[in-house]
């Protein structure tokens, strides 16, 4: 389980940075860590090999992360990642609201 966990934590931290260095500016780098964050204390279970999905989201008014879709075969994972970030408060200042951004989630046994 904890194999399982520190895998998942890796994968998705290699997952969220890519969404700062895209956009090479300090707020959107700050809000993958936030992601990160909010991904990483889990109790997922994987029962073998690895899954990917591709989560799409924007930030509203209230500063809260809105998940528009989660791009992937299991449904697991998809009720996991919107449980986890839909509606969740981000702090972060000058983001841009309705901006729409895109962050690559990997799961690994």
């Amino acid at each position: 389980m904890r194999k399982m966990s520190l895998a998942f934590m890796a994968m998705l931290l290699l997952s969220t940075v890519n969404v700062g260095a895209n956009e090479g500016n300090k707020p959107v780098k700050k809000l993958s860590v936030q992601i990160q964050e909010m991904l990483n204390i889990n109790s997922f279970q994987l029962e073998e090999g690895e899954i990917k999905a591709e989560v799409r989201f924007t930030i509203n008014k209230k500063g809260e992360i809105v998940v528009l879709s989660v791009d992937t075969e299991h449904l697991t994972l998809e009720g996991f990642v919107k449980g986890r970030l839909n509606y969740q408060k981000v702090e972060l200042a000058n983001i841009e609201e309705g901006k729409i951004y895109t962050v690559p989630v990997r799961v690994m046994a």
